[in-house]
């Protein structure tokens, strides 16, 4: 067993006539509204601090630290101060050292759980069978190892996928399970054999002398329970523990915060209301049961939000009331009422993004009555990344900046350059590195040496690699299973490449055979990981995004421009990120689009989840409300296009939970009654309902007290068209027919970039010098003759 000192193991220690120091003036207290006051100063016993969204927890908790020291309560290094990101800890420490007027020095136990644990594991390796200088693996480590186990294991790797085991291992190391302790009804994960994979991989980790990022939480946890003496030590020494973000904590981080707060001076800062990562192992139970954890614990709400106005705030907790899971507080402002939450439907996701796109616009030029407002302060927040496809398109074609959080943006993400690459290649066989993206993706057994024999076959014959692929095949350059599925590979490009060039079917259904036929599609579907799903339902969008164009070239040619065009843009920029994304963040402006059942909340999450997975949609719906700070427009499409099918979509259940009071209704007459789809107004929402005979909907429809730009437009498209199905023109609301083909020296106009010279053609394509924009490369529908512009709806 290690040895173990109190006078040396922490470092950072201060001298003990520093302990205790006199009291001091505690000005630092002075700002802190009643409820910030009590949480900072109540320091003996277990403390909940109920920090709803934007009520200024983090100041509530560096303001507790600093009492703590200038009281002489704890030196630095005896103050256990827990966060979830490394972002959050530094932002701590150094208000810490401005709240002290001083840098702060001696705090090593200030960090992330893995910070601090990997500290404590560094000390006590010995006792879980490892070495001080032990190696912690990154997830591609980790995964080549499993690799390696289920090969040896003889496994199919195609149907059990390393990535599907890690995810398995993952969970169980996040509910604190060693091998021997994995419960009978769960060892039946991937094919019976996860749990002895799982006592291998383990092992095979202490002869490497490595651990994972689960091993952290999880060797420590084992060495408390296991060892009494070593945890008493930590338990008298951490005098006081902080704990941040208390609702996300999993199993382990719980029972490890248990067993180290055995003197009770814990205090858990968090919001029931905003536990959104169930799904990566996060415990809404570990809040709700504080007080029952901890006798006697002081629970104090903070209430008074800094960040939104009152009407936002408002229809927030009307939403989030609707949960039966919670511990209940209600936000409220010192602030104005602001403007009421905006609501909106439209009639498909496409008029969706271009009304959002107009939106922002008007907002960006003042147009609104409001002051103007930079890109900068506004955000899109969608429940799923698939719904970045149709904002990404629209922004790219009017020239609008924008930057994707938290992820690639959609054409730049993985499953969609390799969807891609197959078009490419049944447009042109020659696109060699199209081909090199894809001629093993996915697996058809052919490695770093088979792929090198086809491009020696394709240089010294001067041909391309497919041709090269073929002549391998031809010739039997290549062996086994590498040789059969390659064969099927030119075939199925032979295939694909002939219907592109004889236009035997549309484009959309060879778009779907390619995926199909290729295995790319299967690839996802029997790949278990959490994030499958996605990618599945980011190339549902890109088949659809493939209905707005005549061919499967012109499509590749759209993505080719928008995406040039896109790196060009510098300064402000919109935010586009999923919800869960946004959590800790805050805009003047937000949009949340997609609020349709099934879409939001997702029906994967109420069918997996049941009433759980509802309540946590729900909350994820209380944190996107309160990200706004000034102006919030919730939307919903009454009508999606799947794979060239209508589909009627109700709006959302949260949608019913909104109060009226705080809500404007935005949305023109008929939308739901004769243009609701089939669903009608016997199925809308009840709040829509309700609000369809009330003088602010009557107002609404007049336009008397909304008269931006894009409103204006909907208003026009919405008298153009009938009111039973959307209009058929997914990209722009002009007679396309009508524009004639244009020439070198034609003066034309586009929306985002103004007026112009055609100054080259190329197909479908020209080459502009816009006056004020410089050059650029347009498709010829997004312009219109000079002449015409004053009369475009844009």
């Amino acid at each position: 067993m290690s040895s173990f000192s109190e006078e040396d193991a922490f470092e950072g220690a201060v001298p003990l006539s520093q302990r205790a120091a006199a009291a001091r003036p505690t000005p630092y207290l002075d700002d802190l509204n009643p409820a910030q006051r009590e949480a900072a100063e109540t320091l003996e016993g277990p403390v909940l601090m109920l920090a709803g969204a934007g009520t200024g927890k983090t100041k509530a908790l560096t303001a507790r630290i600093v009492h703590l020291l200038a009281q002489g309560k704890a030196r630095p290094d005896e103050i256990l101060s827990v966060t979830f990101t490394n972002k959050a800890a530094r932002e701590m420490k150094s208000r810490i050292g401005r709240m002290l007027g001083q840098t702060v020095e001696g705090m090593p136990w200030l960090g992330t759980f893995h910070a601090i644990c990997v500290k404590l594991l560094r000390r006590h390796a010995e006792l879980v069978g490892l070495k001080s200088n032990f190696t912690i693996l990154d997830t591609d480590d980790q995964q080549r190892l499993l690799k390696q186990l289920i090969v040896a294991a003889n496994i199919d790797e195609k149907r059990w996928p390393p990535r599907m085991l890690s995810g398995i291992i993952d969970n169980w190391k996040n509910r604190a399970w060693t091998p021997d302790k994995v419960p009978a009804a769960e060892a039946s994960a991937f094919d019976g054999r996860a749990q002895g994979l799982y006592a291998e991989y383990q092992a095979r980790l202490r002869e490497l002398n490595a651990v994972d990022f689960g091993d952290l939480l999880l060797h420590m946890v084992t060495i408390f329970q296991k060892y009494e003496d070593v945890l008493a030590r930590y338990q008298r020494w951490f005098k006081y523990i902080l704990v941040d973000e208390y609702q996300d904590t999993n199993v382990a981080q719980y029972l490890w915060l248990r067993l180290l707060a055995g003197h009770k001076n814990i205090c858990c800062v968090g919001d029931d209301d905003q536990s959104i990562y169930g799904w990566r192992g996060a415990e809404v139970g570990n809040i709700l049961r504080f007080e029952k954890d901890f006798p006697g614990a002081v629970v104090v709400r903070l209430e008074q939000n800094y960040r939104s106005t009152g009407h936002i705030l408002a229809a927030a907790s009307g939403v989030i009331a609707a949960n039966k899971g919670r511990l209940g507080k209600t936000l409220y402002t010192a602030g104005e009422d602001g403007e009421k939450v905006r609501l909106i439907g439209h009639w498909d996701g496409e008029e969706e993004a271009r009304w959002i796109g107009e939106e922002i616009e008007a907002m960006q030029g003042g147009t609104r009555g409001l002051d103007p407002m930079s890109l900068d302060d506004m955000a899109i927040l969608v429940r799923a990344s698939h719904q970045m496809r149709a904002f990404e398109d629209r922004f790219l074609t009017i020239g609008l900046p924008y930057r994707v959080i938290g992820g690639p943006r959609f054409y730049e993400r993985m499953e969609i350059r390799d969807a891609m690459a197959y078009f490419r290649l049944a447009v042109s066989p020659d696109d060699d590195l199209a081909f090199e993206r894809i001629v093993n993706t996915p697996k058809r057994g052919l490695g770093d040496k088979a792929i090198q024999t086809i491009q020696r076959a394709a240089r010294d014959n001067g041909v391309s690699l497919v041709e090269g692929a073929r002549l391998c095949v031809e010739n039997g350059l290549l062996k086994g299973k590498g040789l059969k599925e390659l064969g099927i590979l030119v075939q199925s490009l032979d295939r694909w490449h002939g219907q592109v060039t004889a236009e035997a079917d549309t484009h959309v259904e060879l778009a779907e055979m390619i995926l199909d036929e290729s295995g790319y599609t299967a690839m996802w579907q029997n790949d278990k990981t959490p994030e499958a799903p996605g990618r599945l339902e980011n190339l549902k969008e890109l088949v659809k995004a493939l209905e707005e164009f005549e061919n499967l070239q012109g499509f590749l040619e759209h993505v080719a421009l928008i995406m040039d065009n896109g790196s060009e843009e510098q300064g402000a920029k919109v935010s586009i990120m999923t919800l869960h994304a946004a959590k800790g963040l805050e805009f003047p402006a937000v949009f949340l689009p997609g609020w349709e059942d099934g879409l939001f909340p997702s029906q994967r999450s109420m069918d997996e989840s049941g009433l759980k997975g509802l309540e946590e949609e729900r909350r994820l719906a209380y944190v996107g409300i309160t990200r706004a700070e000034m102006l919030c427009t919730i939307s919903f499409a009454a009508n999606r296009r799947v794979y060239g099918q209508w589909q009627s979509a109700l709006p959302s259940r949260f949608i019913d939970e909104l109060p009226e009071a705080h809500v404007e209704v935005l949305t023109p007459p008929g939308l739901y009654g004769g243009g609701y789809g089939a669903a009608g107004m016997a199925a809308a929402s009840p709040v829509l309902q309700g609000m369809a005979g009330s003088n602010l909907h009557e107002k609404a429809s007049r336009a008397d007290v909304y008269n931006s730009p894009g409103w204006k437009r909907m208003q026009s498209r919405a008298q153009q068209r009938p009111m039973a199905q959307p209009k058929e023109s997914r990209t722009m609301t002009i007679d396309l027919e009508a524009v004639s083909a244009y020439s070198v020296g034609d003066r034309v106009f586009h929306q985002k970039f103004g007026y112009g010279e055609v100054m080259g053609l190329e197909g479908d394509k020209l080459e502009i010098e816009f006056d004020k924009a410089g050059a650029k490369k347009v498709v010829a529908r997004f312009v219109v003759p000079a002449a015409q512009a004053d009369d475009v709806p844009f």
